[in-house]
């Protein structure tokens, strides 16, 4: 794994699964954040924020009312700035990977969250991250940094892609 390693790849792809089974079997510390589906009844409703010091918040929800929206979801962009900003910047600081999952277009709506990021991919320290597929031109410009390596995930190489990550 390079420095900073970025995953990218249509949703559902196994993105989030990859990160959190390279840091389960990580030998140093590793801090930050992961996001996963809120799904009620089989249907999804929003996404959660997880840190790898044990604290969540709602990201985004059905039923947050929000200027900041992706598509029917609301997003809390004070949830994200109050516990995933944080977590990120004590991973910088106190450990060994600092994982960001994700990069998204939710995330970018917090300009904490992107100069944290940008601070953070640009230090020399090692990141395991995922980033947006779509074009965006803040994303775009991270995903052109000199070194950054970027990977596709898909259903066919996602054994290979955590293979790699694991070695």
């Amino acid at each position: 794994m390079g420095q900073v390693c970025l995953l990218t790849g249509k949703p559902g792809t196994g993105k989030t699964s990859i990160i959190k089974q390279v840091v389960a079997g990580l030998k140093g510390k590793a801090g930050g954040f992961y996001t996963e589906e809120i799904r009620r009844q089989g249907i999804r409703e929003g996404f959660r924020l997880f840190t790898l010091d044990g604290q969540s918040a709602i990201l985004a929800h059905v039923d947050i009312e929000s200027p900041y929206r992706v598509g029917k979801y609301g997003v809390d962009v004070d949830s994200l700035e109050r516990v995933g900003v944080p977590a990120l910047r004590r991973a910088a600081g106190d450990c060994d990977l600092v994982v960001i999952d994700e990069i998204g277009k939710m995330e970018l709506f917090s300009a904490s969250f992107r100069e944290t990021v940008w601070q953070i991919i640009t230090s020399g320290k090692r990141v395991l991250g995922t980033i947006m597929l779509q074009p965006h031109p803040w994303a775009d410009a991270i995903k052109r940094l000199p070194g950054l390596e970027l990977i596709t995930v898909t259903r066919t190489n996602h054994r290979e892609v955590l293979e790699k990550l694991s070695a």
